[in-house]
């Protein structure tokens, strides 16, 4: 069984003119690669699955995953609005070489998604995947929160290995680590929230700043294991700021502006979604920059 743990990122989708472009994703995928990464996110929140079409889906998986060619695992997200697909997506994923799915659950039919029925789908899925399926929970997108007595249950499934959460209820959080076994594996689901996790006993985090600052990220991971919990704690106050700007302040187009700063490919994100303005990358800029002085200071 996969052995899920450590840092991951959740990578951004490339796109120029509109369309993908993996061109411009596989220079990007050098720098992930070379990282101290544990492993790579194909199709999460920040790659944009949701305006992707199935075929595109597809083709992103089995991009990231050839040029990953085993250097590091990669975790599909796989989740689609019906059971159907999301089987069946999830079995392509399998064969195009991903060790796990991250599966969200439907959340166009709010109000019949209950745990009963979530509890239901998660099952059906885990049954018929020929990968370990990991959920996702993410209330802030899906408008759905897997509850810890939920997750708790799901858990007992042996094709069902762990949870990204990226709810921020450190509460819920803990709750989760209490309920299941040490072979559970809680994601923290953004590094604004990483430090606490870990040190309630979460395996890792799959985070939006993992893409522009992977090596600050793992080595937060990296002082916990070591018991160094004060240097910890430090280099999480100081990736608070820039973690908000790529994350709840300005997204997918913050991010992808930050990988630029970086010397990465961002481009632009598929419309509705809007790159930012002179303004506000002047503004990400300054952010960026402070938190790596702050990180080598």
């Amino acid at each position: 069984m996969f052995n899920l743990q450590g840092i991951y990122a959740p990578i951004p989708s490339t796109f120029q003119n509109g369309e993908l472009a993996f061109d411009k994703l596989a220079h990007n995928m050098t720098y992930w690669l070379e990282s101290k990464l544990a492993g790579i996110v194909v199709l999460g929140s920040n790659g944009e699955f949701i305006v992707l079409s199935p075929e595109e889906k597809r083709k992103s998986i089995s991009a990231v995953c050839k040029l990953s060619n085993g250097k590091k695992p990669v975790i599909a997200g796989t989740g689609c609005e019906s059971t159907k697909e999301t089987i069946e997506l999830t079995k392509y994923a399998a064969q195009a070489g991903a060790v796990a799915a991250l599966v969200l659950s439907p959340n166009y039919y709010k109000r019949a998604m209950t745990d009963e029925l979530n509890k239901k789908f998660y099952i059906e899925v885990a049954d018929e995947s020929p990968i370990p399926i990991i959920l996702y929970n993410m209330p802030g997108n899906s408008g759905i929160n897997l509850s810890s007595k939920l997750v708790a249950e799901l858990a007992k499934h042996p094709n069902i290995i762990g949870v990204k959460d990226s709810g921020g209820n450190i509460v819920q959080i803990a709750e989760i680590i209490n309920a299941t076994s040490s072979e559970f594996a809680v994601f923290a689901g953004s590094a604004s929230f990483l430090y606490p996790s870990l040190a309630l006993g979460a395996a890792g985090g799959t985070l939006a700043l993992a893409n522009v600052l992977p090596n600050e990220c793992a080595e937060i991971h990296e002082l916990v294991l070591a018991g160094k919990h004060h240097q910890a704690k430090e280099l999480q106050l100081r990736l608070l700021d820039i973690n908000q700007a790529v994350t709840a302040r300005w997204g997918v187009a913050g991010l992808k502006a930050s990988l630029e700063m970086q010397g990465l490919y961002g481009g632009e994100p598929r419309r509705p979604l809007v790159p930012l303005g002179e303004q506000e990358r002047k503004e990400l800029a300054v952010i960026l920059e402070k938190a790596k002085n702050l990180v080598l200071a």
